[in-house]
């Protein structure tokens, strides 16, 4: 008999829930993690970078002067920030640890137990594994019928530049400053490199640079998407290179001298304090010896999976480690779906066509579903509603009205909703509804009369469908720059129902 039914390795998102699932069915799990637990979900990632940016968004709202007050001497302390980061992951931690000293032995009733091993894994052979102790170098063996590996991923190098932590970082270094650096370039206007813009932008006290190789930051997002985050982030005084390609960057005497070639060939240098790389990520699957098991990687060192399970079939993976979806909320799904499969209660295949998103930008940006950009390169038709938060009483009240609702519906009577983009304050709250619908097949129709608490910003939603309908109380006829409905269709794909 195995030591354990079920081995998982790596003690982030994905291994936590799976660990967690594999209990509820009562299974004997040994959970190994080499470092904290947590992960990047928790540590130098995303709960980490979401709580330094509330803490800069208050930091902002606390300078401002437009709210009837003015706020004397608002003083900040870059390692105070970090302080209060390490507090809320370190509350997130404790949460889990003490999750797993309650399930390490099995109770009356529940036959389940959780072994947490503190230590570096890698493959002997396809059941078993070789666990080095990350303190003391102590090695222990263990057989398990089943592996997940969720070992996740890490910030992505460029091979020409040196990154030593110090002046030239990854997100993994950014708690590591003793203080603001007064210039800041960014190499990456992606989702995680426009975050850390806002964030440094917000505190006011670092010139923040964006290189983007692109013509515009979020180039995956729809223009009017783009545009107000771009517009919001220069405002601040953020400078972003755009359709700019890094030559050279290199630390010299302590700073950061780079050099960018703009769209028309032209150089230009500049020296900044600090940089911070943010290219992307790759998988964690160095050390493991996957071939011990009969796991072959893929081009981008991916583990490849069918529905969470490798090619051999006892072995399954998810997570960033798989390169599927690069979100906390999916390494979860994926962990727990892996533990299904293992148990034999999964139902169906796990399907990605309703993702939502939030990316913590100035303003907020919520997603779900395909945009107008996608719409139209797939060729589907569609009717838009735009609803500006000027014309939102929530918003009006929080004096935060930049910002806008955009809903999407397919070309016919039926309005089944194709997808939607918030952007502004409590942008995340009208996901919810729109997901169980997209979910659920259901028409945008029934949001129409909803019965929404007032004021909230799902108002704005709201009316975004009643705009389709012609039954918006704010008409779009009178409020032009604030208010948008149109229509896409194609000839050679009709609208169903004769609309």
């Amino acid at each position: 008999m195995a030591d354990f039914e079920v081995g998982v390795i790596g003690g982030g998102p994905s291994g936590f829930a799976a660990a967690m699932r594999l209990w509820d069915q009562g299974r004997r799990v040994c959970l190994i993690e080499r470092g904290r637990l947590g992960g990047t979900g928790v540590h130098n990632g995303a709960l980490s970078s979401k709580t330094m940016w509330e803490l800069s968004r208050d930091y902002r709202n606390a300078c401002r002067r437009d709210r009837g007050y003015t706020s004397e001497r608002v003083e900040v302390r870059y390692e105070a920030v970090c302080e209060a980061v390490r507090l809320a992951t370190g509350a997130k931690v404790a949460h889990m640890t003490r999750q797993l000293r309650e399930l390490a032995t099995p109770l009356p009733d529940r036959p389940g137990s959780i072994t947490h091993l503190r230590g570096i894994a890698r493959f002997l052979d396809a059941h078993t594994l070789h666990i080095e102790d990350a303190d003391s170098g102590e090695v222990r063996r263990v057989t398990c019928d089943h592996v997940i590996i969720a070992t996740g991923s890490k910030p992505r190098l460029p091979t020409n530049i040196e990154v030593d932590g110090r002046t030239i970082m990854t997100s993994d270094h950014i708690e590591s400053l003793q203080h603001f650096p007064r210039s800041l370039v960014i190499l990456g206007a992606g989702v995680v490199g426009c975050e850390y813009a806002t964030i440094f932008a917000n505190f006011g006290q670092t010139k923040v640079y964006l290189i983007d190789r692109a013509d515009r930051i979020l180039p995956f997002e729809d223009t009017d998407v783009s545009r107000l985050c771009s517009n919001n982030l220069e405002r601040k005084g953020v400078t972003i290179h755009h359709k700019a390609t890094l030559v050279e960057m290199r630390n010299i005497g302590g700073e950061v001298e780079y050099t960018i070639e703009h769209s028309g060939g032209g150089r230009e240098t500049i020296r900044v304090e600090k940089a911070l790389i943010s290219i992307g990520r790759e998988p964690n699957t160095a050390g493991l010896d996957l071939g011990a098991a009969g796991i072959v990687l893929g081009p981008q060192g991916q583990i490849e999976v069918d529905d969470t399970r490798t090619k051999i079939d006892h072995i399954y993976a998810a997570g960033d480690v798989t390169l599927d979806i690069a979100l906390v909320s999916i390494g979860e799904i994926e962990g727990r779906h892996a533990a299904e499969r293992i148990c034999g209660i999964a139902g169906k295949s796990l399907a990605y066509d309703n993702l939502s998103t939030i990316m913590f930008l100035d303003p907020e940006v919520a997603a779900i579903g395909i945009n107008e950009q996608e719409a139209q390169k797939r060729r589907v038709g569609y009717r838009v509603a735009v609803y500006g938060y000027t014309l939102v009483n929530r918003a009006i009240a929080m004096r935060a009205t930049d910002g806008f609702v955009k809903l999407l519906v397919s070309d016919d009577d039926e309005m089944r909703i194709l997808g939607m983009r918030a952007l502004g304050v409590h942008a995340s709250t009208t996901i919810e509804a729109v997901s169980l619908m997209m979910q659920s097949g259901r028409s945008a129709r029934e949001l129409a009369e909803l019965l929404h608490p007032h004021p909230a910003v799902t108002e704005g939603l709201q009316d975004c469908v009643r705009m389709l309908m012609g039954s918006s109380i704010y008409k779009p006829e009178v409020f032009r720059s604030d208010l948008r409905l149109s229509r896409v269709s194609y000839a050679d794909a009709p609208a169903k129902n004769g609309a």
